[in-house]
């Protein structure tokens, strides 16, 4: 689903369930905490594990934990279940009144997830990031764990781990991996990897190539980059018309089954009308409204 221009400002909070753009911001700039929460992202990542040297884990914890203990609200991309870093990740998060969720790296076991959902109080949202061959090959039962929230796709440690090229058909199975396995795991569409460069037609493009495999967000590097994803990820304004006339008619002839095509078409009108209200997304004009 991709538009042009035609998607007014979404209403404040989309849910996390089909947030499109989810935006990495490194746990040491913690000036800019506050500018990214008042992005146009759907949803703010602070990331404790690549972007942080070993050497400074600790103190950009601690910057983050005292961001989210006092207004500031977002999610925390912590070190990964085999990493030296994750208990204390876990232990000095667990229960901050900020803390949304946190974003699991290199996950590649089920218990993964599930050991870190248990360890932060079993109530605290794990998004799964699935960066390496195993982890794709896992990633139908990791999708089943406990704990589970959401999938997304480290692309770049992916690519880097089977020398895998960036070309659309290389990347087109690990994608179709995750989409089928969050059907799977009756989870929410996974997040797509990061686009590296910024040229914004390159961006359009591989946003549209990511939602034509079925992913339904896209972690993002830049906040240059957000309007052009939340635009391609939202249903079109044709979209959103087709969607409100069908569910307009539908209950106009009393809710009716006609053929075997109803079902169907009333399940994607409900899943495009309730986006474009998440979103705001409005339908082309009326011919009766002129």
């Amino acid at each position: 689903m991709n538009a042009a221009n035609t998607t007014a400002p979404a209403p404040a909070g989309v849910p996390p369930e089909i947030a499109r753009s989810w935006l990495l911001v490194s746990a040491n700039r913690t000036e800019e905490f506050d500018q990214a929460q008042r992005s146009r992202a759907d949803q703010i990542v602070l990331d404790l594990e690549d972007a942080i040297d070993p050497a400074l884990k600790s103190t950009a914890r601690e910057g983050v934990v005292s961001w989210l203990s006092n207004g500031g609200s977002g999610w925390v991309r912590i070190n990964d279940r085999a990493s030296d870093f994750w208990s204390d990740d876990v232990d000095q998060l667990k229960g901050l009144p900020g803390l949304r969720g946190v974003m699991l790296a290199k996950t590649e076991d089920a218990a993964h997830v599930t050991e870190t959902f248990d360890r932060l109080g079993g109530t605290t949202p794990v998004l799964v990031l699935i960066e390496s061959a195993l982890g794709i090959e896992e990633c139908v039962s990791i999708a089943r764990a406990r704990g589970a929230f959401r999938l997304a796709f480290g692309s770049g440690d992916y690519r880097r781990d089977t020398g895998t090229s960036a070309e659309d058909i290389a990347m087109a199975y690990p994608r179709s991996r995750l989409v089928v396995a969050s059907r799977v795991g009756n989870l929410p569409g996974p997040i797509d990897g990061p686009t590296v460069s910024s040229s914004h037609p390159v961006l359009r493009e591989q946003s549209a190539v990511a939602v034509a495999l079925g992913l339904t967000g896209k972690l993002c590097l830049d906040v240059e980059q957000l309007p052009v994803i939340n635009e391609v990820i939202s249903p079109t304004q044709s979209d959103v018309t087709w969607a409100r006339d069908f569910l307009d008619d539908f209950e106009a002839r009393g809710r009716v089954i006609r053929d075997g095509s109803d079902l169907p078409r009333l399940g994607r009108a409900e899943k495009i009308d309730k986006l474009a209200r998440a979103f705001g997304v409005v339908p082309l004009p009326s011919h009766n409204a002129r």
